[in-house]
């Protein structure tokens, strides 16, 4: 077994050391900032406590996977998950608001009636069977598998069945995300809910494919899950679970070059000179920063995805609040805007911008933890920002409480203080550039919205994490890390787990 060096501690990247430290390996990481987690942070002050990234965690099999193969603790003993019930709660633009049970398509379906018409919620139930073929059709090969030699079978093939539409004497197919909820949900509100799920990963649902239905299942599917005391416990879990695998991390370590030697990666530089040789290099980075690391080499070659579309950021505020969490509060809600056309106008235009009116997320959970006493409630704000957004982000933040305020009565007079986190905040906390957030992979689309593959055409160079292969999310990076150390292990005709 060889020795391996790991450029970050992101979560994909502690999820690749631990499993390539359990079958031997001696696998050191160097992370640039003096912690863990990536993304995964909490900020603290005055006894409150808040998740600064994620907030929720779908498809938790991903992780129970990696506390299984990497030790005889499994992940419920070493983190408490709670299922989120309801999932969420939506308010839409027209005052409506339904909560969506979690897990339960005849829950959902009857929820929906009640709160949006007889019918409608039939609609969405039926999108549901759509969204579990595509699901069907695409899990492997873009959350389980290497991506393939001939990746272009994706780019080609849409697996979202859509239903035949006509118009105008023609018969046509959604091929977008935006068409499935026009043309099939035929509803407002549950076109919004529709492209909420895209809007949350930074895409927009006018250009996003049809399959990207596989978002909404996915919570669906596969339920929503919260983390007791904050998603910060389990990257705490993670980064414990590689201690005790004897994965070493050296913090406050900048790599600035990867070493190659014969042709082949063979270890990394840092800022101040020094050289960690290793027979593979794992980098968690972006493209443009691998670049960056490798001078002189070509690390996509003829065949490479096409270039992925900037990402957006997000804004996140932080709200300390008087007065203890009211009994019955969903843990999440979504206040939908009330002009979803000018705000993804905004957003993906030519020239980005922020939307005058967002769709916010609140997040309200429901733990002790995070609060000096039960007289107090910490809520968490978030919504979907240009990448590199500077300028009147302090105003964006009030428009946020303002939308927030119809899903919290009372909200601004229970305000004690607020704190904002923008997208320099995450560029300096995960070295995104602009502060950019990664979306997971998607089908179609002419393969815009793939990632890398996990390998590079310098051999010894892998990469991990949401900037590769199969993209971003939680689930998403374990799975990177699950991919990346097959591929070491057992070489290029690693094909997933079966």
């Amino acid at each position: 077994m060889g020795r391996i060096v790991v450029v970050g501690a992101g979560m994909g990247a502690m999820a690749g050391a631990a499993r390539l430290a359990v079958v031997g390996h001696r696998v050191t990481v160097f992370e640039r900032t003096e912690t863990y987690g990536g993304a995964v942070r909490r900020a603290e002050r005055d006894g409150f406590a808040f998740d600064t990234g994620p907030s929720l965690l779908p498809l938790p099999a991903v992780y129970r996977d990696l506390f299984v193969k990497t030790g005889k603790e499994p992940l419920e003993d070493c983190v408490e998950l709670v299922q989120v019930d309801p999932s969420a709660r939506h308010v839409f633009a027209d005052g409506t608001e339904v909560s969506l049970p979690n897990a339960s398509r005849a829950g959902v379906v009857s929820a929906l009636d009640d709160a949006l018409g007889a019918g409608v919620g039939q609609r969405w139930g039926d999108f549901l069977v759509r969204a579990r073929e595509t699901w069907d059709r695409s899990r492997r090969p873009l959350l389980e598998e290497p991506l393939w030699p001939n990746w272009s079978v994706l780019a080609e093939r849409e697996p979202y069945p859509a239903v035949p539409h006509k118009r105008l004497l023609r018969t046509r197919r959604a091929g977008t995300l935006a068409e499935v909820g026009a043309w099939e949900l035929r509803d407002a509100r549950l076109a919004a809910l529709l492209e909420s799920h895209a809007l949350v990963h930074g895409l927009d649902p006018r250009t996003t494919p049809a399959n990207a239905a596989v978002l909404p299942y996915l919570e669906h599917a596969f339920g929503t899950w919260y983390v007791r005391g904050g998603l910060r416990e389990l990257a705490r879990a993670v980064y414990e679970r590689c201690l005790a695998r004897r994965v070493e991390f050296v913090f406050g370590a900048e790599v600035t070059r990867i070493v190659e030697k014969d042709g082949r990666a063979a270890g990394v530089e840092l800022a101040d000179g020094t050289v960690a040789e290793a027979e593979f290099v794992i980098a968690g980075a972006g493209p443009r920063a691998l670049d960056g690391m490798v001078r002189g080499a070509a690390l996509r070659g003829e065949g490479e995805v096409p270039a992925r579309p900037g990402a957006p950021s997000r804004l996140t505020v932080l709200l300390a609040l008087r007065g203890g969490r009211p009994e019955g509060t969903a843990h999440r809600t979504v206040v939908h805007t009330e002009d979803r056309e000018a705000e993804l106008d905004a957003l993906f235009g030519t020239d980005p911008e922020l939307p005058a009116r967002p769709t916010v997320t609140v997040s309200r959970p429901d733990d002790p933890a995070l609060v000096p006493d039960p007289g107090h409630e910490a809520v968490t704000l978030t919504a979907t920002v240009p990448a590199s957004a500077s300028a009147g982000l302090r105003a964006q933040a009030d428009r946020m409480i303002a939308a927030a305020s119809r899903a919290v009565p009372g909200l601004r007079d229970r305000l004690l203080w607020h704190e904002v986190r923008t997208p320099a905040d995450i560029a300096r906390t995960t070295g995104a550039e602009g502060g950019a957030v990664p979306a997971p992979a998607l089908a179609a689309a002419e393969g815009r919205l793939l990632h890398p593959a996990n390998t590079t055409a310098l051999p010894g160079l892998f990469t991990i994490g949401g900037w590769s292969h199969p993209g971003g999310g939680l689930p998403h990076a374990g799975m990177s890390g699950a991919l990346v150390a097959g591929l070491i292990v057992e070489g290029p005709e690693f094909r997933g787990s079966q």
